[in-house]
């Protein structure tokens, strides 16, 4: 299954000040409901490649997507951004890939507009259910990741540049040591952060599931009626 959607949000700051924010995915990960970065692992053709997982429940049913995403491209002078990601149901139920691309524009001196457009590609059990439901799901997490991107915002400020940087440079150092240290440096970051509620798709998108989930109910129904009666 394949779709596209698009989003868009509001961040209270510059764009100046918003830009360096949304596009530093450690940070905001903490934003978006059900996610959970666990490690940042660099990659000499791809940069910083960023792997967690997204976690979701339908009612009693719980699962999780475990994937990685990492830029394709970033323009912070046009302030647009490109994304890709991939993950895996680990029950084995399907994969998910995603093509994401960002563009921030000002709205005023105190607020950015950022769209988000999403290519998505759902394969397995956990597509049956995706068609008509996603564009509905995906409005709703991305204004509580708003709430949450400005919540954190606000209580964490916007660091501030400027300052004697001379004062904190480093050394000259021998170019030979320099390229050993680079070598001898880790390519993995694990991230200690806090772990991730699921997403309760019922308790966000409750009415457009039960409609789409009406037949299996049904017949589910009907299943149950066929074997009381022969019992």
């Amino acid at each position: 299954m394949a779709e596209q959607l698009t989003n868009e949000f509001t961040v209270n700051r510059s764009i100046e000040e918003a830009w360096p924010i949304i596009t530093d995915l450690e940070k905001i990960a903490p934003c978006l409901p059900g996610a959970e970065l666990q490690e940042v692992n660099h990659d000499d053709e791809k940069g910083d490649v960023y792997s967690g997982v997204v976690k979701v429940k339908l009612g009693a049913i719980s699962t999780q997507f475990k994937g990685d995403a990492y830029f394709v491209e970033k323009d912070d002078e046009a302030y647009t951004a490109s994304i890709k990601g991939k993950g895996r149901d680990t029950g084995g139920r399907g994969n998910a890939s995603a093509d994401i691309s960002a563009h921030a524009e000002s709205l005023s001196p105190t607020s950015t507009k950022v769209v988000v457009t999403t290519d998505l590609h759902i394969t397995g059990k956990v597509a049956q259910f995706g068609r008509g439901i996603l564009g509905d799901v995906s409005a709703k997490l991305i204004d509580q990741f708003a709430d949450n991107l400005n919540t954190m915002i606000d209580e964490d400020g916007v660091a501030e540049s400027g300052g004697d940087e001379s004062a904190d440079a480093p050394a000259a150092t021998d170019p030979a040591t320099a390229a050993t240290a680079t070598d001898a440096a880790p390519k993995a970051r694990k991230i200690n952060g806090p772990a991730a509620e699921p997403i309760d798709l019922m308790e966000v998108s409750g009415s457009s599931i039960l409609k789409r989930a009406a037949p299996a109910i049904a017949a589910l129904l009907i299943v149950l009626f066929i074997l009381r009666r022969r019992s």
